[in-house]
């Protein structure tokens, strides 16, 4: 009887590892979720879009005035001194050192300036020209006019890359060129 209890016991722990994997296989009580459906669109051939890293075209209209004489030489937010016969314009968002294109909405003529500083202060007025840009548009003695500002797409900011330095190399240390000299004992 004694060697029968050791076979049953051989068998079933010998039986046990594959009905313990079968079991851990058997769904039971357990459901899984069906994986996400993938919708394939056929779209006709079209000439594919590269995203660019640009935003859009800024585009404004307004009102805009022009200033001239009274500030010259008066330094502007872009740190160089006002020139009324330079094309220039003072704009409250436009980054400083951006170009961009005013088109006078009445006459039809448009002059491209620079912009260096910021302004205008006025309530209203989206630019402030500078004399000489306020005269190819057509603004002559007005004081303001109705416009559209065109400025190229804003960038994205990129991020700031540490250029490498290059390599110097570590100064000898001095060392010494004579012969060492045993002291005597």
């Amino acid at each position: 009887m004694k060697y029968f209890r050791q076979v049953v016991l051989v068998c079933a722990i010998g039986a046990m590892p594959p009905l313990v994997l079968l079991g851990c296989a058997l769904r039971i009580g357990r459901q899984e979720t069906p994986p996400p459906l993938v919708a394939t669109v056929v779209m006709p051939h079209a000439e594919e879009e590269t995203p660019t890293s640009e935003g859009p075209k800024v585009q404004q209209v307004g009102n805009a005035s022009w200033y001239g004489p009274a500030q010259e030489g008066r330094e502007t937010a872009s740190g160089e001194p006002f020139d009324p016969n330079a094309l220039t314009a003072a704009h409250p968002t436009l980054p400083l050192g951006t170009k961009a294109v005013v088109t006078n909405m009445e006459t039809g003529k448009s002059v491209t300036v620079r912009i260096n500083d910021r302004g205008p202060y006025a309530k209203g007025r989206k630019i402030d020209l500078s004399h000489a840009a306020a005269q190819q548009i057509g603004m002559g003695k007005k004081g303001v006019a109705r416009v559209k500002i065109e400025s190229p797409p804003r960038r994205k900011p990129t991020k700031k890359v540490a250029w490498p330095t290059k390599k110097r190399r570590a100064k000898p240390v001095a060392t010494r060129t004579d012969p060492p000299v045993l002291s005597p004992q």
